[in-house]
């Protein structure tokens, strides 16, 4: 299992998911292991990069970076990157499908992050009803988020909201897999030590203490996974 970085956690996340033609998963894995991770984690202000599995679909991912702000996605040493990507990185982009890729800015935490990199990711995206919106996002990141982490095995909660401008940023990467930001505003990020077919659901299971029946969240996605690989920048 990986080491997790002590630093304190940075305010910057860009998550995006993925098919992955089945019979490119390997050159994929390959490129992204290799070459891109090491290649986006070098750049300033990037923490880590990772990609999860999803259990529901055999080639499908979930890649992010975390960084010390959102505004490092707009950086031009990271627009520089994506708008000059390498041969290799022109070739894998070609395998994507579905792809959706959203820049995100932490609204609250809750949680420990533990020593090893979390080995199970649940993340949600979702909208909020906008009658109750203020009221709700002040819930989603207080009551419930404390409420994920008192459930068994999970480690850590986290809610994040979109950069609506720096994801919508076209870039050449961009052109080649062709792919646009989500249309949900929000993102919850739950990390957990054990697989969730053995814990349960606990984005239900905290949903259901805090707001019984109405949770008021609308245009809901989960995303259960577990980790593939993780590089972390070092200190040194």
């Amino acid at each position: 299992m990986t080491k997790n970085n002590e630093k304190p956690l940075g305010s910057g996340l860009m998550m995006f998911w993925a098919d992955i033609d089945i019979p490119h998963v390997l050159r994929y894995q390959e490129w992204h292991n290799c070459e891109h991770i090491p290649e986006r984690v070098s750049i300033p202000g990037f923490r880590n990069g990772r990609r999860y599995r999803s259990f529901d679909h055999e080639a499908q991912f979930v890649m992010f970076y975390e960084t010390d702000t959102a505004s490092v996605f707009n950086s031009q040493p990271y627009l520089n990157a994506l708008n000059n990507p390498t041969p290799w990185t022109k070739e894998a982009l070609t395998y994507f499908r579905e792809p959706v890729r959203n820049i995100y800015e932490l609204i609250n935490s809750m949680g420990e992050r533990g020593d090893f990199v979390p080995s199970y990711l649940a993340t949600l995206r979702f909208n909020l009803d906008t009658a109750r919106q203020d009221e709700l996002v002040k819930i989603h990141a207080n009551d419930w988020l404390t409420a994920l982490c008192d459930l068994d095995h999970v480690s850590e909660a986290r809610l994040y909201q979109v950069d609506e401008e720096i994801s919508s940023i076209m870039t050449s990467e961009r052109k080649i897999y062709g792919g646009g930001p989500g249309q949900q505003k929000y993102l919850a990020f739950i990390a957990a030590d054990r697989p969730f077919d053995e814990i349960g659901n606990p984005i239900q299971a905290a949903s259901e203490k805090i707001f019984g029946a109405e949770s008021g969240r609308i245009d809901e996605f989960t995303n259960l996974s577990w980790l593939e690989i993780s590089h972390e920048k070092s200190d040194t």
